[in-house]
């Protein structure tokens, strides 16, 4: 009796779409993995008559293979992938914003984010407001009457703070604003969003979908079909789509998201944990734990798994930060995260370096801050790696005191 075939574009199970969604055996040759269209353009049949491809700055076939993985992972009608995440957000603003307007985003968000906020949508007479998005009422009272978009990251880069986003979706819906959530550190395998009430989520796939540090690129997903649609026009007229050969590479990425994403959490908490306990730790943020301020809402938003991010605070100056992170070995010291390896990161001076240092210290982003990205390697020995840094610095500045 010959088996019958699995249609999985409509399985349910997320573990099945990340494999199987948006793509199927090349009909041609029967390949198993699509095909990499590495082209400019397409023959065409007739004036006003293609196969739905014209030139490749406007759309590719690899690249809509991806984008509808990713739609099927977060239950939207369509994705738009771009070159890089900050190259999404640009044409999310772009798309929703116009002189006069006014936006509201999480004050602990991306430094890179903030610098477009600051250094571009200004120039362009579109103003920012960067408050506490984890208090509506903070929220609430930062909508003005030129307020068209809410733009919230959680769990927020690199605190891990986090917004309850029913709460400012209520908020969105009530002002008639557009809200969107930058999901990086979760990906709809911790996080959907849009079941919260979020009209966008937005990625940078360069880091967890992507997970094995190989690509740069970014994506917009809207509930609402007529927003998809003006991102799609907006990249076609600033030219940021995704290429096919990044694109190809990230499709083989998301077929492991789900075990990634498991082990990377599991071991973050490891990690976590062990921090807890060292001398030379003043504080450590992650949602896992049961101290975390929103713990509660971390267990209650989050789907069974916090992600694999953790930021810490070390005792002492800026010196001791800088010794400790030139200390690791394993632990690699990286602007990037959500890879398989582990990645190191000193906030104030890389990834946040665009914030002036007053805004950076008021949202919690200290000297001492230390943002690690806990990769796939044994906990044990990324816990090892830790200590002997640890174990380094406190025999360097015991030496320094004598």
């Amino acid at each position: 009796m010959a088996k019958q075939s699995i249609k999985f574009e409509n399985q349910q199970h997320f573990t099945s779409k990340c494999i199987h969604a948006g793509v199927q055996a090349d009909p041609t040759t029967g390949a198993l993995l699509p095909p990499i269209y590495q082209t400019t353009t397409y023959l065409q049949e007739a004036v006003g008559k293609d196969k739905g491809y014209t030139y490749s700055r406007s759309s590719n076939p690899t690249v809509s293979a991806l984008e509808n993985k990713l739609a099927a992972l977060e239950e939207t009608p369509s994705a738009t992938c771009f070159t890089t995440g900050i190259a999404a957000i640009s044409a999310f603003a772009f798309s929703l914003l116009k002189a006069g307007d006014h936006i509201i985003c999480s004050d602990v968000i991306y430094g890179g984010t903030v610098r477009f906020c600051k250094e571009i949508l200004q120039k362009f007479e579109v103003s920012a407001s960067f408050v506490d998005t984890s208090n509506p009422k903070e929220v609430e009272a930062a909508i003005q009457e030129n307020t068209k978009v809410i733009l919230i990251e959680t769990p927020a880069n690199p605190t891990l703070k986090l917004t309850d986003i029913s709460e400012v979706a209520k908020l969105s819906k009530k002002y008639n604003l557009t809200l969107a959530v930058d999901n990086t550190f979760l990906t709809a395998a911790l996080l959907k969003p849009i079941d919260f009430g979020a009209d966008v989520v937005i990625y940078s796939t360069t880091k967890y979908i992507d997970g094995h540090n190989a690509t740069v690129g970014g994506a917009l997903l809207a509930k609402d079909e007529s927003l998809n649609e003006k991102f799609r026009f907006t990249r076609n007229c600033l030219g940021s789509i995704q290429t096919p050969f990044e694109a190809w590479l990230t499709l083989q990425g998301i077929k492991t998201l789900p075990l990634r994403l498991k082990q990377h959490s599991e071991n973050a908490l490891a990690v976590a944990r062990y921090l807890q306990t060292h001398e030379l730790v003043k504080k450590v943020y992650y949602p896992g734990l049961e101290n975390f301020p929103q713990h509660e809402l971390a267990q209650r938003q989050h789907q069974g798994a916090h992600g694999g991010i953790i930021a810490f605070e070390l005792k002492g100056d800026i010196q001791t930060g800088i010794d400790f992170i030139n200390s690791v070995k394993l632990c690699a010291l990286a602007e990037n995260l959500g890879a398989i390896e582990t990645l190191i990161t000193h906030p104030a001076s890389m990834t946040h370096g665009p914030i002036p240092k007053e805004q950076r210290e008021q949202i919690g982003i200290g000297d001492g801050l230390v943002r690690l990205s806990v990769g796939l390697e044994d906990p044990f020995d990324i816990i090892q790696d830790l200590d002997q840094a640890f174990d380094l610095v406190a025999k360097k500045h015991k030496e320094l005191s004598e």
